[in-house]
């Protein structure tokens, strides 16, 4: 179960760093408590997003010391340039407090396809030669074809979506492709933007269509003597195609839960039984 835990990945953008104040606990406070039961239970990675300067400085003075997590940034978008991108996570880095990082992601591979795209990469993979990050990589949709973005770029890692009810990527092979090209695979929006968890009464309106198919997966869940949070890590956590597996939290709370339950049994559901194929429901799982 341990390795579990390592496998286990938090993003910081659900921390609420530019919010008011959480049940009345300033979220500096709360941060740094996810962050110490994170670093306790065996968290691998940290990805952080674009903050705010004054976010990231919060979070700096947040993060445990000396850092215990494999530290993933994502860079600014190219479109002022690879100085400025530069500049932009080296500035980021010190108000961390981080003197390296394990990888630095470009944005999207819409970025990466744009005209200042190359240059953007040219300049990661020249911060990684300069010992910045051990690694580089990007965030991709399963529309963008990961696979001939990973042949043209040879990405070291890639961030994509999956999840139990968004099964595009492991249905048609693509992620076990990325490993077999030695590719590091990282599993975001597992939690189906939240999509699981709604009542069915509640889901958005573009989501009726799939409605069914959702109160489906929910009935095999409850009928499995489980429940959707364990669900969805039991899922990720056991794809032998992703070596970190994200997930997002806005409370001490919040974080105490995930550990309980990707520390309990792995479910033992029909996974397959679970895809979606609404278009509209997959766009809105994966954001």
């Amino acid at each position: 179960m341990t390795s579990l835990l390592s496998k286990l990945g938090l993003g910081s953008g659900q921390f609420g760093f530019d919010q008011p104040a959480l049940r009345g606990r300033p979220r500096e406070a709360e941060a740094r408590d996810i962050l110490a039961i994170a670093a306790r239970s065996g968290l691998g990675v940290l990805e952080v997003g674009r903050h705010s300067q004054a976010a990231e400085s919060m979070l700096g003075q947040a993060l445990p010391r000396p850092n215990p997590f494999r530290v993933t940034l994502t860079t600014v978008r190219p479109d002022r340039g690879p100085d400025l991108v530069e500049a932009e996570v080296r500035a980021q880095m010190r108000r961390m407090g981080v003197e390296r990082v394990d990888a630095l992601l470009a944005p999207s591979a819409t970025d990466l396809f744009s005209p200042l795209g190359p240059q953007l990469w040219d300049r990661l993979r020249a911060l990684k030669d300069a010992g910045l990050c051990s690694k580089i990589g990007v965030s991709v949709y399963a529309s963008d074809d990961p696979i001939g973005l990973t042949k043209r770029f040879k990405p070291d890692v890639i961030q994509a979506p999956a999840s139990l009810l968004d099964q595009r990527l492991l249905i048609d092979g693509t992620l076990a492709e990325l490993c077999e090209m030695g590719v590091e695979v990282h599993l975001r929006s597992i939690f189906l933007n939240g999509v699981l968890f709604l009542p069915p009464d509640r889901a958005p309106s573009h989501l009726k269509a799939a409605a069914g198919r959702i109160s489906r997966a929910r009935r095999l869940i409850a009928e499995g003597r489980s429940d959707p949070l364990q669900a969805a890590l039991g899922f990720a956590l056991s794809r032998p195609e992703a070596s970190a597996v994200l997930v997002g939290v806005g409370s001490a709370a919040e974080m105490s839960a995930v550990v309980a339950a990707a520390m309990s049994p792995p479910p033992d559901l029909d996974w397959d039984e679970m895809a979606l194929d609404d278009p509209e429901a997959l766009a809105w799982a994966a954001a």
